[in-house]
């Protein structure tokens, strides 16, 4: 199965279903006890529909390709081969850590008491494998199968925007579960659409590897963790902003239409022909 998702595959179908599975976790996450009373950080059980946009994708394909098809879907996790200009990784894997420190930064500037940041390597490492398998969870559904159909009909940005927006309603519920304030998940949820467009503009210049997005989103997870205290301290808002100004810098320098054309090398190559 080709990256690029044929025609008759529809994201409303992908959407609506992805939704439709993720229900029974919302109820569970609002009848039974939350994780945040078992692990040091705000993380509702409802958490657990990480899985349904794998599982979204997985029917969808079966129904048209069966077993083959679904193996096919699952490669998608480890198409690191298809990374071949590895310079790429530089943002894959730093780009995150980097919008991390400069919102600690930004708030010991602004006079926020934090305590200093001594990483914790081994909770880092024990819930980068954690995050790991859930970003494979969501992002074989995001990006493996529904970025494509929408790029080819959208537009880079505008699929961005879409499945940002869809990306970032889906996880309401979950925050709500997780005790946050309206106003912490109105920050959050307007940072998720903008992390979407960086996400999509890696998956273009990453020669469209699902592999690149799930390491990419394993980071989104893992960099709040960074901060003091498991990430007691990490403010969405100013996230939001970091976010915002990356993903204008990047629509700017590469286009709305792919978000994969460095619109000053093509300048550049035009004037020396």
């Amino acid at each position: 199965m080709k990256n690029n998702v044929s025609e008759n595959k529809s994201p409303f179908k992908f959407f609506l279903l992805v939704l439709l599975l993720s229900i029974p976790f919302w109820i569970l996450g609002a009848v039974t006890r939350d994780l945040t009373e078992i692990i040091p950080i705000k993380l509702p059980i409802s958490a657990l529909m990480t899985f349904c946009p794998l599982l979204a994708a997985a029917i969808l394909v079966y129904k048209e390709q069966e077993v083959q098809g679904i193996k096919e879907l699952l490669k998608l996790s480890f198409d690191f081969q298809k990374i071949k200009d590895k310079k790429w990784y530089i943002p894959i894997v730093l780009l995150m850590p980097t919008i991390a420190a400069l919102s600690y930064l930004y708030l010991k500037i602004t006079g926020a008491i934090l305590p200093e940041p001594p990483i914790p390597f081994l909770s880092v490492i024990i819930f980068f494998f954690v995050y790991f398998i859930g970003a494979i969870g969501e992002e074989v559904g995001w990006s493996g199968y529904v970025t494509d159909p929408l790029q080819n009909q959208y537009g880079a940005f505008k699929a961005s925007i879409i499945i940002g927006s869809i990306w970032a309603v889906w996880h309401i519920i979950p925050y709500s579960q997780a005790h946050q304030t309206p106003i912490w998940i109105f920050w959050q949820c307007l940072g998720t659409v903008f992390l979407r467009i960086i996400m999509v503009w890696i998956f273009n210049n990453a020669n469209k590897s699902v592999f690149a997005l799930i390491l990419f989103h394993t980071t989104i997870n893992i960099s709040p963790y960074l901060f003091p205290s498991n990430g007691s301290h990490y403010d969405p808002f100013v996230f939001a902003i970091l976010l915002a100004i990356t993903a204008i810098a990047i629509t700017w320098l590469w286009g709305t239409e792919t978000l994969g054309k460095y619109r000053f090398l093509v300048q550049s190559v035009r004037g020396e022909t």
